[in-house]
């Protein structure tokens, strides 16, 4: 009998675009969630099932174009295939919904409160997080959560995501020598991981202080 094989009738990841083509609006649309899966790739250095995209397609309809949140996180998935990475996230390869989708909105509005927010609860992904640098009446930080297919605002400040084991807020902060407000992950105690930036600079300070303990021991450090 001859056995059918649906997916290979699909186009592969390999054979659709990478997005959509649409220039971001704004640096903070690359640069926010890129410092998101910066932290990630450091406290999450020996895990290999979960997947974080930045600008990237969520394909979830071979006759429809992709979804491309500036940011998305993925668990039970490979980091990566190969050495050339992934081209887009098809879901029918994946077969993992992202869990969490994140929106920077800029001056010009691209459905954030409306049409995305009505995609992303069709397609099932749990949480969806809204940051708005702008707003001054209205949080400029809101994160949801899927319940009952409708999204739910969270409170809390980190808000706890207890399926990803992990917290996130916005705080004042330097990223690539850019002084400002950026979104963070947090532990359970509510402590904020570090960027690449300051887990250096924090090794440099240990690496000092070892240094000038070893000199007033009479210890040479450069010799150890």
């Amino acid at each position: 009998m001859l056995q059918y094989d649906p997916l290979a009738c699909l186009p592969s990841s390999e054979e659709l675009p990478d997005s959509d083509d649409t220039p971001v609006d704004n640096e903070l649309q690359d640069l926010i969630p890129g410092l998101l899966k910066a932290i990630l790739a450091m406290a999450w250095a020996e895990r290999m099932d979960w997947f974080f995209g930045v600008y990237m397609g969520i394909y979830y309809h071979p006759d429809l174009p992709p979804i491309v949140p500036d940011g998305f996180l993925s668990l039970g998935v490979e980091r990566f295939y190969d050495e050339n990475l992934r081209p887009s996230y098809v879901l029918w390869e994946e077969r993992r919904v992202p869990i969490l989708a994140l929106e920077v909105v800029s001056r010009k509005y691209r459905g954030e409160y409306s049409t995305k927010k009505q995609e992303y609860a069709k397609l099932g992904i749990l949480y969806y997080v809204v940051y708005n640098p702008t707003r001054r009446r209205k949080a400029r930080l809101e994160i949801y959560k899927l319940v009952n297919n409708l999204y739910q605002l969270q409170d809390g400040n980190p808000v706890w995501l207890s399926e990803i084991d992990l917290g996130i807020s916005i705080e004042r902060g330097t990223y690539l020598g850019i002084p400002r407000e950026w979104l963070y992950w947090y532990n359970q105690q509510g402590e904020r991981l570090l960027t690449p930036e300051e887990e250096v600079k924090q090794a440099q300070q240990r690496a000092q202080l070892l240094a000038e303990r070893l000199r007033s021991l009479g210890v040479d450090p450069d010799s150890v």
